[in-house]
């Protein structure tokens, strides 16, 4: 018999808030995606926020696109897209439907199926299995299939609660290697946990 996995997702009114408040929030939660039966993931140690038209690093700073139309839907699902055409991001989506914003996961600390995430990272150091957001998509079997996804409800994508991070252990900073104005590239919009293993932008 196979044993039922339990799942306790974070709620819909945790991703309906400022996407400052969910950047920050989303610091210690657990990011999981069931393979196989087997739950992988680990806390979530480092995001960035993108908010809304007027941000220029923004997918959506030119306005609706079809590639970006996750991101002006509801909260709580999941926007995946490309770096680079290579690499695969996980976001997010936050605040009101019709407003695009979105929390750029972009690092956890693995600490469930890390057998798995071994074989997925065949080649590199721990430290370096899930520390950027084309690492931590590939460590986890996440790809464009997931685009769409409610992170509320789904069985193999979500996010549950963790402990909370203490805000002494906190930085903000601008994000990595975006483009735009200088609003973009300098808003202090990342989040990391210090001491993280964050190096690296994919």
């Amino acid at each position: 018999m196979t044993a039922t996995l339990t799942c306790h997702h974070l709620p819909l009114d945790f991703y309906a808030r400022p996407t400052l408040e969910v950047a920050r929030a989303l610091l210690g939660q657990r990011l999981v995606r069931v393979l196989d039966g087997q739950r992988l993931g680990g806390r979530i140690v480092e995001t960035e926020a993108y908010i809304g038209e007027a941000d220029k690093a923004n997918h959506a700073a030119r306005g609706w696109r079809p590639r970006h139309a996750v991101m002006y839907g509801s909260p709580g699902h999941a926007y995946v897209y490309l770096i680079y055409g290579v690499h695969h991001a996980l976001n997010a989506v936050t605040e009101a439907e019709g407003f695009p914003a979105a929390v750029l996961i972009r690092a956890i600390w693995p600490d469930e199926g890390l057998t798995v995430i071994q074989a997925h990272r065949r080649g590199r150091p721990p430290v370096e299995w899930a520390n950027g957001p084309g690492k931590l998509c590939q460590a986890l079997a996440i790809d464009g299939r997931f685009n769409g996804v409610a992170l509320t409800t789904d069985a193999t994508l979500f996010i549950e609660a963790d402990e909370a991070i203490p805000a002494a252990w906190v930085r903000q900073t601008p994000r990595v290697g975006v483009s735009g104005d200088t609003q973009a590239r300098t808003a202090p919009w990342r989040f990391v946990v210090q001491g993280s293993l964050d190096k690296g932008e994919v």
